[in-house]
């Protein structure tokens, strides 16, 4: 096996004596070996970091466009080398992986294309006669260092949600990756060591949890950017003033109705519960369909279901590949039984072969058991029938989370009430809730998170208003 790769500290690259391994889910080989940060190296980031707000917030927007676009040239030729990461380190299906490779450099783009832009504005204060004169201008500067966690199932695409909207603004980051998934990030910090970035500018830091709480707690760091599970809500309440951004997930649910094509929503559903091996935050994990359709609907989705090739990730025609590790396949196995044993039916799939899980569908699953509750991340898909449109909306709801929801109709008022009703951050109507583009705004309600990635809404959350007034001089 190569050297470990090294992690980025204050733009170079450094190596420790400790060092993580990195296996492929499917087989539990290591795959690479990366160095692993340390406290002292996590110190020093946030030093870097701090030292480099000034020469970032001063750096002009051609020079961080011409960094954005860098990347962007830099990606793109090495498409194939990113891809075959992600197919080791996440087994993701290799088909999966070059789609994620084409969003990591769409949002790139997205971002150099911003550089410059956000709003700012001119206005008159003069409402009252007390403000006669007066003149007032406000424009966004960056917050200053922000620091960004990342979670295992888009090593690439995640990442840049988070970089690029700091390139783009100026902000100095401290990246911490998914211990499980580092290799992509650390390819990401590679292409910006080539840049001309200031010192301190980036720093991307495989490390312990255990050492990582200064990356929440430090008051040098004006925001926190998390990406993963419900523990982002015990990092919101370690961190104290700064600004927190989380994207939590969710168990995302679908609704078709009777007045769409029904084979285009099987298509669909198919799609959104089992790319990306079912891990994915907007995963189609509950779908409710309209009771007159619902038997043609279940007959055609188990037929299209059961066509998944579920195997090796790198195999052009496997759609269904292992999930991150043996332990999490033997939750979902879990998860399963218990819904067979509160009265469930496995309608296909339901059989676990080490990390592998087969794509699967449930009907008469009751609402109690985790399956509906919980987020399965995983290639596993519940099945229930409605009645009235009403009555779908109020189930989608009844869930502790609210990330996105699709509904098939070409009913425009129940669009309409869909999007007036449904307690979620975004409504996919003609398709499933597993549909994002890269500048979108993107987050949830509830337990799902709190404020919206998108690039331009991130570079909004890692900038502030900053107002000028000026008053007349006398005698003008």
């Amino acid at each position: 096996m190569s050297a470990p790769r090294p992690y980025y500290l204050a733009n170079r690259p450094t190596s420790g004596p400790a060092t993580l391994p990195v296996r492929e889910p499917g087989t539990g080989r290591v795959c690479a070996e990366v160095a692993l940060a340390d406290a002292a190296a996590i110190e020093a980031a946030l030093a870097a970091a701090d030292a480099a707000a000034g020469p970032m917030r001063r750096l002009p927007t051609y020079a961080r466009r011409a960094v954005l676009d860098h990347c962007v040239g830099r990606f793109q030729a090495r498409a194939a080398e990113l891809a075959d990461l992600l197919c080791a380190e996440a087994g993701k299906p290799i088909r999966d992986a070059r789609g994620e490779v084409t969003r990591l450099v769409d949002t790139f783009r997205a971002a150099a294309d911003l550089c410059g832009k956000l709003d700012g504005s001119v206005m008159d204060l003069d409402i009252a006669p007390r403000a006669k004169g007066y003149r007032g201008q406000w424009r966004r500067v960056p917050v200053g260092p922000v620091s960004l966690f990342t979670p295992f199932n888009f090593p690439l695409n995640l990442v840049a949600h988070k970089v690029a909207p700091a390139l783009a603004v100026g902000c100095p980051f401290v990246l911490k990756p998914s211990p499980r998934t580092p290799l992509g990030a650390l390819v990401i910090g590679e292409i910006l060591a080539e840049t001309d970035l200031p010192p301190g500018a980036f720093s991307v830091l495989p490390c312990q949890n255990e050492d990582a709480g200064p990356l929440v707690t430090d008051p040098r760091l004006k925001l926190l950017s998390f990406t993963g599970g419900p523990v982002g809500w015990q990092l919101k309440a370690q961190a104290g003033a700064k600004r927190v951004v989380l994207e939590l997930g969710g168990n995302a649910a679908c609704v078709v109705c009777e007045d769409w094509d029904l084979d285009d929503a099987v298509a669909r559903v198919a799609f959104g519960a089992f790319y990306q091996s079912g891990q994915s935050c907007i995963s189609v994990q509950r779908v409710l369909v309209q009771d007159t359709v619902y038997e043609r609907f279940v007959e055609k989705l188990v037929q299209a279901t059961r066509s998944l090739k579920m195997g090796d990730p790198r195999a052009e025609d496997t759609f269904v590949g292992p999930l991150i590790e043996e332990r999490e396949a033997m939750r979902v196995d879990a998860w399963i039984a218990e819904a067979v044993m509160a009265g469930g039916r496995v309608l296909c799939g339901g059989r676990r072969d080490g990390a592998f899980v087969e794509a699967t569908l449930l009907a008469d699953v009751p609402e109690s058991c985790k399956l509906v509750t919980e987020e399965a991340f995983a290639p596993v898909a519940v099945i229930s029938r409605f009645t009235r449109f009403e009555e779908a909306i109020e189930a989608v709801n009844r869930s502790k989370y609210g990330l996105q929801a699709g509904v098939f109709t070409r009913d425009l008022y129940r669009a309409q009430y869909a999007w007036d009703e449904l307690d979620v951050g975004g409504v996919v109507v003609g398709d499933v809730p597993s549909w994002r583009v890269d500048h979108m705004p993107y987050g949830g309600v509830k337990a799902s998170g709190l404020g919206r990635e998108g690039v331009r809404f991130a570079m909004e959350d890692m900038t502030e208003i900053r107002l000028l007034v000026t008053r007349p001089p006398p005698g003008a």
